[in-house]
């Protein structure tokens, strides 16, 4: 495997560390350490004009929002609906901070993150339930929000691609609300049995951070009734229709266990007649974006994302 720039000291730094696998760990353990990552290697959390906490009613109980705005503004501008990866189990508002904080002043217009439930503590489809319920409250309150009501795009990494792409469906489905452009990044959108056929699930299964074992400690915390990991708000993939779909990027990681389903995804989305662009992130891994002090490519990810999101929200 050739690596892309960086993923080698990240690789010495866990050897260093020696880190247990995830199946060894507590869920608060496990999510102790994803958010020592995240400040470990996201870099500098870069300024902007507004970061509020806010909430919006959720169907059990209030779901926590951050508003990011990037500068202040008078007219009513494009924004971004972030859902947060970490396997539906471990990520929050705090993991994702940097992130959301450098897609607003990439973009250049407001971003605001969903924490919504997780597993164990609320298993499928509660991740799901909240996603949409956010979305529709967001879309609902935009206005109030200082935002464009017909210029909203949903996007997310990993689990939060898996969200974002359901919402999309619920959305569809429903009749509303509009979204303009769906931002999938290394998404997950198939958690049925037969996605371990998918060939990169198995050439990848041994490479950081997104490991089998990672697969697989997720899996059983999000889906203890295995048999609902076939629904299509846990598989995207496999709903019925993928037509009338919002424009998608999708970005896939080379050496991520997830990037054949990510180009799967895009195939069934583009014969649906859906406008699709992909960006393959060779010597890449599972996470990238999330390393922006570490990984150049994250910086660059972070660009390419903010290009599509102008370019579909323009007015």
């Amino acid at each position: 495997m050739r690596f892309a720039a960086g993923i080698d000291q990240y690789f010495d730094i866990l050897r260093k560390a020696a880190p247990p696998p995830l199946s060894q760990l507590t869920v608060e353990q496990a999510r102790a350490m994803y958010r020592f990552k995240s400040e470990k290697f996201g870099g500098p959390k870069v300024e902007v004009a507004e970061a509020l906490d806010l909430a919006c009613p959720g169907p059990r109980g209030p779901i926590g929002l951050r508003l990011y705005r990037p500068a202040a503004a008078a007219a009513p501008q494009p924004a971004l609906i972030y859902l947060h990866g970490g396997g539906w189990t471990i990520g929050d508002l705090e993991s994702h901070d940097h992130v959301c904080r450098a897609l607003a002043i990439a973009a250049g217009f407001p971003v605001i993150a969903v924490d919504y439930r997780l597993a164990p503590e609320h298993p499928f489809p509660a991740g799901a339930d909240d996603a949409v319920a956010a979305t529709n409250w967001i879309a609902a309150h935009a206005a109030d929000l200082g935002f464009d009501p017909a210029r909203l795009a949903i996007g997310g990494d990993s689990a939060g691609g898996n969200l974002s792409a359901v919402v999309c469906l619920a959305a569809r489905d429903a009749g509303g609300p509009t979204l303009r452009a769906q931002a999938l990044i290394y998404p997950c959108v198939d958690c049925a049995p037969a996605s371990a056929d998918f060939p990169s699930r198995r050439t990848n299964a041994a490479v950081p951070p997104l490991t089998q074992d990672a697969l697989d400690f997720f899996d059983d915390k999000y889906f203890p009734d295995k048999t609902r990991a076939v629904d299509w708000r846990a598989s995207p993939l496999r709903t019925a229709s993928h037509a009338n779909l919002p424009p998608a990027l999708i970005l896939t990681a080379e050496y991520d266990v997830l990037r054949d389903e990510g180009h799967a995804y895009a195939a069934q989305l583009r014969a649906s007649g859906v406008a699709v662009e992909e960006r393959d992130y060779a010597g890449q891994i599972h996470g990238f974006i999330e390393f922006g002090g570490l990984l150049p490519d994250a910086g660059c990810a972070i660009a390419d994302i903010a290009a599509f999101l102008r370019a579909r929200l323009a007015g």
